[in-house]
């Protein structure tokens, strides 16, 4: 369903991605580990169409998404991916239940039903306290479960996740990682999480490892 091929992606003087290749399955929960600057992160914005690698390509379905205009990239992120950024990347203005419906206002929902929607999402993550308060009145943590749940309430077809629990103690990360799980095999999503984290990458049904900017071994 999700595939990358021969993926090259330098910066500066810096090889992120040397030659990658990948294939990931339609309702498959795949972990991307490695060691700091192996190159996950960046084999993940590649495959979410946030970057564009130098060489290779990146199929959804058997369509390129590499070679699409910011425009078109836009829209297929909008419209079957949900993204959670290590940094969260919240718009500090709005709250963290507005921040959560965006997704949704920008596919032209109705603003009850968004907020709504953003609210249950808030509650199953254990930060429905915190619906009213802005980004930067909140913890690390509880910026992070925002982020999680405003990647979820559109149900996409694809959740791309970096380093998701990064910022968590371990029993929010569970909370967390079980709320990403549980909703991907509920939805019959994709799930492709980038982490360092051993516990986080049992969560998966593979484990893609990178070194160097080149895979070094598929763990089933």
């Amino acid at each position: 369903m999700l595939e990358a091929r021969a993926l090259r992606k330098t910066f500066a003087r810096t090889v992120a991605l040397d030659g990658v290749s990948v294939e990931i399955g339609d309702g498959e929960i795949v972990a991307i580990t490695g060691p700091s600057g192996s190159g996950k992160s960046t084999l993940l914005h590649c495959l979410a169409g946030i970057i564009r690698p130098e060489s290779g390509e990146v199929h959804l379905d058997g369509r390129r998404v590499d070679t699409l205009d910011e425009t078109g990239r836009t829209s297929l992120r909008r419209q079957s991916f949900g993204v959670v950024f290590q940094s969260g990347r919240l718009v500090p203005e709005l709250t963290a239940q507005e921040n959560v419906a965006l997704p949704l206002l920008f596919n032209r929902h109705g603003r009850r039903e968004s907020l709504l929607a953003a609210r249950s999402r808030l509650e199953r993550l254990g930060v429905a306290d915190c619906a009213d308060r802005r980004p930067g009145e909140l913890s690390g943590g509880q910026l992070q479960r925002v982020a999680v749940a405003r990647a979820l309430v559109t149900g996409p077809r694809v959740v791309f996740a970096d380093e998701p629990t990064g910022a968590l103690d371990s029993l929010a990360g569970e909370r967390v990682m079980d709320e990403l799980v549980g909703t991907a095999r509920a939805d019959g999503a994709t799930l492709v999480i980038v982490t360092h984290d051993n516990r986080v990458a049992a969560y998966a049904d593979r484990e893609i490892a990178l070194r160097d900017g080149r895979t070094t071994g598929v763990t089933v």
